[in-house]
């Protein structure tokens, strides 16, 4: 398995991710949310545009995530950390799609549904990626640096 299949596998296999941002008084935010991934390792979520830290992405479009499986063993710790840049989807066809597959995997209801149709729809792009896996050895690791195409430098 290539490197970006296995980031790409993680980040399908779980489904909340920690939302880091710096808000404008400097110091940082983090929030979870559910999200969705792509191959292509670009990652989508829904929130409500006057959350702060859409409010703090408007201005500064900087963020990093993290994604992590779930244990109490540390040699199960395997995750990704990630750099890059958030934008709102703005193409009318590309919300459709990414919102019906976001309500069918996580089983919203028609209120939630309603919620995401009030909600902006964020897409996150990486330019830098960590991934570590103790499964492996302790301190196993390797990076990934993105190039504008979403393809690894």
């Amino acid at each position: 398995m290539t490197r970006l299949a296995t980031i790409a596998a993680l980040l399908k296999s779980q489904s909340t991710l920690a939302l880091a941002t710096r808000a404008a008084d400097g110091w940082p935010r983090v929030t979870p949310l559910f999200y969705l991934s792509r191959d292509d390792l670009r990652i989508f979520w829904f929130s409500s545009a006057a959350s702060e830290h859409s409010k703090t992405l408007r201005k500064n479009p900087v963020a990093a995530v993290a994604v992590y499986r779930p244990t109490e063993r540390w040699r199960e710790i395997r995750g990704v950390q990630m750099r890059g840049t958030v934008a709102v989807v703005a193409d009318p066809a590309e919300r459709r799609a990414i919102a019906e597959a976001y309500a069918a995997r996580f089983g919203l209801g028609k209120l939630l549904q309603a919620g995401m149709a009030c909600s902006s729809l964020y897409a996150f792009d990486p330019s830098w990626i960590r991934y570590i896996d103790n499964s492996r050895r302790l301190g196993y690791r390797f990076e990934v640096r993105m190039a504008s195409s979403g393809m690894p430098d």
